[in-house]
């Protein structure tokens, strides 16, 4: 009998996991539904899930977004990430056999100087999905799970001043008033899905 590795154990148990939480996201529209199921075969597929190397090794790997709302105020909190030179929400890609909920409550911790606390909008669960070629220098992949987090627009003093140039507050329809190139490709439909979630409750 072959002894199987523990850590091959933790990868199927991971990738198991990953299925779930990418069943669970309720598609937008037709891009995220495409995405979902692209992302779902890969998992199944046994490709490496994880980066290993800066910026783009392998090719395709796991991101952990999560978007910082003001639940009272209806406001999000984007940051001006200094090497894509867009705004976007925070996150950090998913570290070896990490689950992508821990990528949250770390890099929150790192990034924003805060606790992650789940929204009422979708809990620890992520709410939207994108698979995303990236710009510049290094090119890959990103498949970005993106989760909501809640906070009040004071609860924010500081953030990672090295990785970010500024954060700011913005209500959804400033959101989608801003020219989509200064943004994540996908931030203005994360906003008119998370708009809809909201008038729908």
């Amino acid at each position: 009998m072959t002894a199987i590795d523990a850590s091959e154990v933790s990868d199927q148990l991971l990738r198991a996991r990953l299925t779930d939480l990418l069943n669970r996201v309720r598609p937008w529209d037709e891009q995220e539904r495409t995405h979902l199921a692209a992302a779902v075969e890969w998992v199944a597929s046994g490709a490496p899930l994880y980066r290993t190397q800066k910026p783009d090794v392998p090719s395709m790997h796991l991101v952990s977004y999560f978007v910082v709302l003001d639940e009272t105020r209806g406001e999000l909190l984007l940051v001006a990430h200094r090497k894509t030179d867009l705004w976007l929400p925070s996150g950090g890609h998913v570290e070896p056999l990490e689950d992508p909920w821990d990528t949250v409550t770390r890099e929150c911790r790192e990034e924003l100087r805060i606790e992650a606390v789940p929204s009422t909008v979708s809990g620890e669960q992520p709410f939207f999905l994108t698979v995303t070629q990236t710009r510049g220098h290094g090119q890959h992949t990103d498949v970005s799970l993106w989760y909501v987090l809640q906070s009040k627009v004071g609860g924010v003093t500081s953030f990672d001043e090295e990785e970010f140039e500024a954060i700011n507050w913005l209500s959804l329809q400033q959101v989608l008033a801003e020219p989509g190139n200064r943004l994540d490709p996908h931030m203005h439909r994360f906003t008119r899905k998370l708009m809809s979630v909201i008038d729908g409750a």
